[in-house]
């Protein structure tokens, strides 16, 4: 089977509802169809991945979680038969093993870290494991952070190591109804940043603390831009998704505000209606996406690109057709890959997804 796709073979009618996107003072035009995208062609590179939550990208390899607790490898564009580690999650629809981090130095090392769930007195929690591998096996599994607040439908679960090295994980809330996001005693709703070990670092705005930034309902993405500055996406309620620029000790409101109120961190961009994002990345390789924020959307059924240097950022199509789209990565020599999520429950599975893409 040719396992080329072209891309104007993919792009096409967009078959989703109509959403709107705002900002505090005008509304974000719909966007349209493009027959641009980000190369010639679209590579798939696994196929038949179950229930697939997150992407991390080394070099020539591209680790992939499932939620059943799986990590699998794709190594110089060739899916391994066995996973490189099995996993024992709690999983049910949000929950399992999610978010995956690969150490900076993992060839030095070959750490990976996981964000993957667990129950305890009928309790569901969330910890990071730090996963030592050894000739593509894991060897070794440690945690370190525990005890973080989870739930069946806003587990949170994105991991990623900043330009700093620090790791940041992102985290959900038990529900709705929860205040533990405005609690900077608790793990839930937050972003963490913590050290390779789990260690807090001297410079978090709370002393003693992992918490970075706070008030966060169920965050789906995370990425830095050229400049160093942090951005999330992250799911609201029934409608409200956004994109929001990070700072240390940031308020962003939820549960008492979801996108705009005095007193909290603005969202950069909100969504009504919703478009549940997924992952994000900052494209800095391809010249189509140069300098653009890339966002996967599994409502949408789309990846999206988002220019935030203008004044009323804009956004355009770079790729449909393929349904729901968990997450996107882009590795240094600017190639992107994404994962479709069609077989989590809420999408229309065809007989080979899951799959993870390779744009170029």
């Amino acid at each position: 089977m040719d396992k080329r796709l072209r891309i104007a073979g993919i792009i096409g009618a967009l078959a989703f509802s109509a959403w709107v996107l705002t900002s505090p003072s005008d509304p974000l035009p719909i966007p349209v169809p493009s027959s641009e995208g980000p190369g010639d062609s679209v590579v798939i590179l696994a196929e038949d991945l179950e229930r697939p939550r997150h992407i991390a990208v080394y070099g020539d390899d591209v680790f992939v979680t499932e939620r059943e607790g799986r990590i699998r490898l794709i190594h110089n564009g060739t899916l391994l038969d066995a996973p490189v580690a099995v996993l024992r999650p709690v999983e049910d629809f949000d929950i399992g093993l999610s978010g995956i981090a690969v150490h900076p130095d993992y060839n030095e090392n070959k750490l990976l870290y996981a964000y993957i769930s667990y129950s305890m007195d009928d309790i569901l929690y969330n910890r990071v494991l730090k996963i030592t591998l050894v000739d593509n096996r894991l060897v070794d599994a440690v945690p370190i952070i525990e005890s973080i607040p989870g739930s069946r439908f806003t587990n949170g679960g994105v991991i990623k190591f900043g330009p700093d090295g620090m790791l940041y994980v992102g985290t959900g809330t038990p529900s709705d109804s929860s205040h533990l996001p405005q609690d900077i005693n608790s793990l839930a709703g937050k972003i963490l940043r913590i050290r390779d070990d789990g260690s807090i670092p001297a410079d978090n705005p709370y002393e003693d603390s992992p918490v970075y930034s706070f008030g966060h309902r169920n965050i789906r993405g995370m990425d830095w831009d050229s400049s160093g500055n942090l951005y999330v996406s992250e799911e609201g309620p029934d409608k409200n998704d956004k994109l929001s620029h990070i700072t240390p000790g940031g308020n962003h409101g939820w549960p008492n505000s979801e996108c705009y109120g005095p007193g909290y961190t603005n969202a950069t961009v909100c969504y009504d209606p919703a478009i549940e994002p997924g992952g994000i990345v900052f494209s800095g390789g391809v010249a189509t996406t140069s300098g653009h924020l890339l966002l996967a959307s599994l409502r949408g059924g789309g990846l999206f690109a988002i220019d935030l240097n203008e004044g009323l950022p804009s956004q355009k199509v770079l790729l449909s057709g393929l349904g729901r789209i968990r997450d996107v990565v882009q590795d240094e020599a600017g190639i992107i890959y994404v994962i479709t999520s069609n077989t989590d429950g809420k999408g229309f599975p065809a007989d080979n997804d899951d799959r993870l893409l390779m744009l170029r």
